[in-house]
């Protein structure tokens, strides 16, 4: 199975997901249009380079919503670092842990776990807060990245 969600930066609330059995544009296009008529639209969306978001079906979307267009560099997982650690902690609070044995039962447990995620766990990037909190509040967020790469430059 493939899962894509889109999250929000800042408060890292997952904003909308989707599970599909072939790793096709759509699934992922109806993600975002989700998020987009439930959030409404941002000014920059990121993603990595992967087919289903470079494809002209996903990337038309945004740009005809007027979305800036980011992507992130070729084996450059700490680009999208927020996207890979909610993958990290849904594999080990979740998948791992329970196995699912069938399609109904996974898209169950990851209703459930997307809804825990939002507004019961803790992150201490957050300040202790929940990503529903930090979204609802617009306080104690943000993309705290440290780009070791720039400091390169500097020196």
């Amino acid at each position: 199975m493939y899962l894509a969600a889109v999250i929000d930066w800042y408060s890292r609330k997952v904003l909308a997901w989707r599970l599909s059995n072939t790793l096709d544009s759509s699934f992922c296009v109806d993600c975002l249009e989700d998020a987009l008529q439930e959030y409404g639209k941002p000014e920059i969306f990121n993603t990595d380079q992967g087919c289903q978001f470079t494809s002209e079906a996903f990337t038309s979307v945004l740009i005809a919503q007027g979305i800036a267009i980011s992507m992130d560099g070729r084996g450059r997982a700490l680009d999208n670092i927020f996207v890979e650690r909610l993958w990290r902690s849904l594999k080990y609070e979740d998948i791992y842990l329970k196995s699912y044995s069938s399609v109904p039962q996974l898209t169950q447990g990851l209703l459930e776990y997307f809804r825990f995620y939002n507004t019961e766990r803790m992150h201490q990037s957050l300040g202790n807060s929940t990503p529903e909190a930090v979204y609802r509040t617009a306080c104690g967020g943000g993309a705290m990245i440290v780009d070791k790469y720039s400091l390169v430059e500097k020196s």
